[in-house]
């Protein structure tokens, strides 16, 4: 077994510093607002329908709603483009908010608005837990490639892997803990107070769900960097086939002084 092949323990042999904490917690944060947009990430995917439940408070009209919502959306996405930013976390709320106009104006309930992001939300509390059960957590899945580790964790990183696990974990529970507070209230609430309360819902959970990622993967073994490795065993195999050239030359230029 090899240097690379070799997995890292769950706790490092030698305790880490002050500093290399405060660097590993700085790390761990930067890639979490990176992954999931951050602040404006955040304004991103609750703007649209805030705006679409504040508008339909006041004059009940879907259609209004609906175009209000639909604006916005288009309005975060130009930004982005404009400043040449990525627009992934603009575009999910773009395809949301559509998904939510069509339900909504093919029923005529208001309330539909928000049924395929409910429906989305419960499926990905699912596959949190169903991934992780079976021994891949979606986190991790969605943060390997951010931390440049790629799938390495599941087999060389075995207390980074109880990280993505746990927060995995979180991630499902919280998000199921919110539908089951949603769902009852979609089939039975008032349409209004039903929008405010899922408007209220967007950020607190999410906002926990990132915390105690966070806390779990600062406190986890730091990740193994494949790109650069890759990238030494490329520097390697040149290394080695220039000098497999020069002695080749070398041997070459002996055997033609000897004749």
């Amino acid at each position: 077994m090899t240097s690379l092949d070799k997995p890292t323990s769950d706790t490092d042999p030698i305790t880490r510093t002050d500093q290399q904490e405060a660097d590993a917690k700085a790390v761990t944060e930067a890639a979490l607002f990176e992954a999931f947009g951050g602040i404006r990430g955040m304004v991103e995917t609750v703007l649209p329908g805030l705006l679409f439940v504040t508008i339909f408070t006041i004059d009940k009209n879907l259609t209004n709603s609906a175009i209000a919502a639909v604006v916005v959306s288009l309005v975060l996405v130009a930004v982005r483009l404009i400043r040449r930013d990525t627009v992934k976390h603009a575009f999910s709320g773009v395809f949301g908010v559509a998904f939510g106009v069509v339900f909504a104006k093919m029923t005529g309930n208001a309330k539909d608005f928000y049924l395929p992001g409910m429906i989305y939300t419960l499926g990905l509390a699912l596959a949190y837990l169903v991934s992780t059960v079976a021994g891949v957590p979606l986190i991790g899945l969605i943060l390997g490639p951010v931390f440049k580790e790629n799938l390495s964790w599941r087999t060389r990183n075995p207390g980074r892997k109880k990280a993505y696990a746990k927060a995995s974990y979180a991630w499902g529970l919280i998000l199921l803990a919110k539908c089951a507070i949603l769902f009852p209230l979609y089939w039975w609430g008032d349409t209004t107070q039903f929008g405010w309360v899922l408007v209220a819902l967007k950020i607190p959970p999410f906002l926990l769900a990132v915390y105690l990622t966070w806390v779990f993967l600062a406190k986890a073994p730091p990740p193994i960097d494949v790109f650069a490795e890759m990238e030494a065993q490329e520097q390697a195999e040149k290394a080695e086939k220039a000098e497999r050239a020069r002695r080749e030359a070398a041997s070459d230029a002996a055997g033609s002084q000897e004749f």
